[in-house]
């Protein structure tokens, strides 16, 4: 692979008007092989899972799975995932991971997570950073579910603010002295092996603390867990605090680098993602099924609601977010397969839009079944309760859009600053010279700058209208960020509507550049004919993404920021609504 492509991120390169067409095509497919080992492992999901409802409801209702159970998950495989196989694991990739958390989705939520926050989280950091020494030590345990593995990155004050860590490392001769607490671990009550992240001191850094993680086993003197948390869903999971009091840890169970357990979190995270998609994907395609069977059989005015404008309107909407955030789940995940780099952007987008599409797909779905949906005995409700947590844990959306934005625009005002060095130091203040970047953002688009033209050409022939359409979008993202600059200069930081409008605009855009690309796959694959409902997908994805991104560019000057901080800030000073009349 060539290595300016590997290091090269997508949504950052568009944000500067480039279009990295070989990033986004071929859309990327699983190898056939592991097709077929995870044909094979649906059909066995289904045998062992496929009548046990009664039995998910049972442990919901009761707040556990039993341990029989998880050793059944142990039998199955499913603590073995992305572990080499030379560690005794199964090696998927992550496009064929996620597949494989879609396939379980289909039956449990707590089945998933268990699974998932062992593979997705708990053990990846090992996987990414660990010395061969530490593989061969833990890997092998963690492949056969002898050792089930947890993240613990959260605590009581530091949840998507990791900088504010209180759990405290300090260097001793031959060891490390752990003490701190880490809160809703999921995993906590059955794990043996944690992923722990706390702030550290060493010989080396000067005094100055810095986070590091360590690999801490239960059977460390001083490691503990609290009781079993009484959650909303995902009930049956095990979420417990983690504490930690003189903990002892091996100098040899530093994980990559001391001082850089920042870097180490944030690439599991990173990581992890396509695991997370996949699930609420899985999700997606479950409520599907259910629903237009539901609504076939269910009937009012003497025909079924499945014949009604409104129920084919959401059931429509229902799969097409369904397509559209599997292109770009199956997208990263395809990156991260291939061996990019800079895929950060990216999969964080891949988490907001799936987390979001279930949301308001479970949400349709449960209104479809009506009266049914709101009852235990339908799956709808349970979906529910487990899908709500998806928009909270592994960084919550709204952080993550901030993330997204903030990102795009660092990028683009450090190139502002490289602009005005080359006129001449012409602005002494970057920041206040950002009235230059509309010039600039000119020139980026017509090449003047030597970064290109703003061309999609790799997509198929019969959706050219669909690509002149996203370089359009990709002017108007240049422009939006160009304004959103100009008109808060340094204070952006501060202005989160601002923030969010230009990551919601990044959002449709890569969404839409990958249903572009899957459905170029089709066309190439099918022809046009056999196609024609993917290419009513993209035509519906591609419409609504063109409206909401205009909404969001009218608003950047013209919205109702301030006024309804205003309101929230009345709301705060009161802490109650202050209309009520009685």
């Amino acid at each position: 692979m060539n290595e300016s492509i590997e290091n090269t991120s997508f949504m950052r390169s568009l944000c500067m008007g480039r279009i990295e067409e070989s990033l986004l095509f071929p859309f990327p497919k699983m190898k056939k092989e592991e097709q077929e080992t995870i044909r094979t492992m649906a059909q066995s999901f289904q045998q062992w899972l496929g009548s046990r409802d009664k039995e998910f409801r049972k442990w919901d209702h009761e707040g556990e799975l039993p341990k029989s159970f998880v050793e059944e998950m142990k039998e199955f495989g499913l603590f073995s995932l992305i572990i080499p196989e030379e560690f005794g694991g199964l090696g998927l990739s992550a496009t064929g991971y996620s597949r494989v958390l879609q396939e379980l989705t289909r039956y449990d939520g707590s089945i998933v997570l268990t699974a998932g926050a062992h593979s997705s989280i708990g053990m990846r950091g090992l996987v990414l950073f660990g010395n061969e020494s530490q593989k061969k030590k833990y890997l092998p345990k963690l492949a056969t579910g002898e050792m089930i593995a947890a993240f613990c990155l959260t605590e009581a004050n530091a949840g998507s603010d990791a900088a504010s860590l209180k759990t405290k490392a300090v260097e001793e001769a031959d060891h490390w002295l752990l003490n701190g607490e880490k809160i809703w671990i999921t995993n906590g009550g059955i794990a043996d092996f944690f992923t722990v992240f706390a702030r550290t001191e060493s010989k080396d850094s000067g005094g100055k603390a810095k986070i590091t993680a360590f690999i801490v086993t239960r059977d460390m003197a001083g490691v503990t867990n609290g009781p079993h948390e009484d959650k909303m869903g995902i009930r049956a999971s095990s979420t417990t605090t983690i504490s930690m009091v003189n903990v002892k840890v091996p100098k040899e169970n530093v994980l990559g680098e001391v001082g850089n357990g920042f870097k180490v979190a944030m690439n599991v995270l990173n990581s992890g993602r396509t695991g997370l998609g996949g699930g609420c994907v899985g999700a997606m395609k479950f409520l599907i099924e259910q629903a237009t069977k539901q609504a076939k059989q269910r009937k009012q005015f003497e025909q079924p609601i499945a014949n009604f404008g409104l129920i084919k309107q959401k059931i429509g909407k229902m799969v097409v977010n369904t397509y559209a955030a599997e292109a770009c789940v199956n997208m990263v995940a395809g990156m991260v397969d291939r061996g990019h780099k800079d895929y950060a952007v990216e999969a964080a987008i891949s988490k907001i839009v799936s987390t979001e599409a279930l949301w308001d797909t479970v949400d349709e779905a449960l209104q479809i079944a009506g009266g049914n949906g709101y009852m235990r005995e339908f799956p709808y409700e349970r979906i529910m309760r487990n899908a709500r947590i998806n928009r909270i844990f592994e960084g919550t959306n709204e952080i993550l859009r901030l993330f997204v934005a903030l990102t795009a625009m660092n990028d683009v005002g450090t190139s502002l600053k490289e602009l005005t060095a080359a006129l001449g130091n012409a602005l002494h203040d970057p920041i206040k010279g950002f009235g230059v970047l509309s010039d600039y953002a000119k020139r980026r688009v017509t090449q003047a700058t030597g970064l290109g033209k703003v061309e999609m050409t790799k997509s198929h022939p019969a959706i050219a209208e669909h690509a002149r359409l996203f370089e359009e979008l990709t002017r108007k993202l240049a422009t939006a960020t160009d304004r959103i600059l100009r008109k808060h200069g340094k204070n952006i930081m501060n202005k989160q509507f601002a923030t969010r409008r230009l990551a919601d605009i990044m959002i449709d855009l890569y969404v839409l550049a990958c249903v572009i690309s899957r459905v170029s796959l089709a066309l190439e694959e099918n022809g046009v004919a056999k196609s024609s409902q993917e290419l009513e997908i993209l035509e519906i994805f591609a419409n609504d993404a063109k409206r909401r991104i205009q909404q969001n560019l009218d608003q950047i000057d013209h919205n109702s920021d301030e006024l309804i901080k205003s309101v929230a800030d009345h709301a705060f000073e009161q802490e109650k609504f202050s209309w009520d009349n009685i």
